[in-house]
């Protein structure tokens, strides 16, 4: 089986901003993604979700789903990104654990067109809290369920 990577990772600085595309992204424990409109909130640290899971949406939707639209921070190219609260996985030599799953907002309509919400309902990625920090790139490899946090 082929492990997944990171296919793309995206940020706004604001809610409403545009997300805009990064190579490279710097991620604090406990805070987030930095220069994301979220970095700092108390749980919403990182959102992740797959490309093969958009794709299945696109079926739904009748169109492709561009992964910068879905206003998600890091889509991995395949495999199922776990939902259940405490599930865990690690990006590169970040380490983040599942919150909750990412439901998809009306603003999907206005911004993939009408029926993008519905169609990325269940597939619309989680959120998750970075519990270590470091550095994620494109390319890196996802293990999409990682052990108990590395003690020092």
């Amino acid at each position: 089986m082929v492990t997944p990577v990171v296919d793309a990772i995206h940020l706004a600085k604001a809610t409403r901003l545009p997300m805009q595309a990064k190579d490279v992204v710097e991620v604090e424990a406990g805070r987030g993604i930095v220069g994301d409109r979220y970095h700092g909130t108390r749980h919403r640290h990182v959102t992740v979700q797959s490309r093969e899971t958009l794709d299945e949406a696109a079926v739904v939707f009748g169109s492709e789903v561009p992964s910068h639209l879905t206003r998600r921070n890091i889509t991995i190219d395949h495999g199922v990104v776990p939902r259940d609260p405490g599930s865990r996985i690690r990006i590169g030599d970040v380490l983040l654990e599942a919150v909750r799953v990412a439901a998809p907002c009306k603003l999907l309509d206005d911004t993939i067109g009408a029926g993008a919400q519905g169609a990325l309902r269940r597939r619309a990625g989680t959120v998750f809290r970075v519990l270590e920090g470091g550095t994620i790139r494109v390319g890196d490899p996802v293990e999409l369920s990682s052990p108990e946090p590395r003690r020092e």
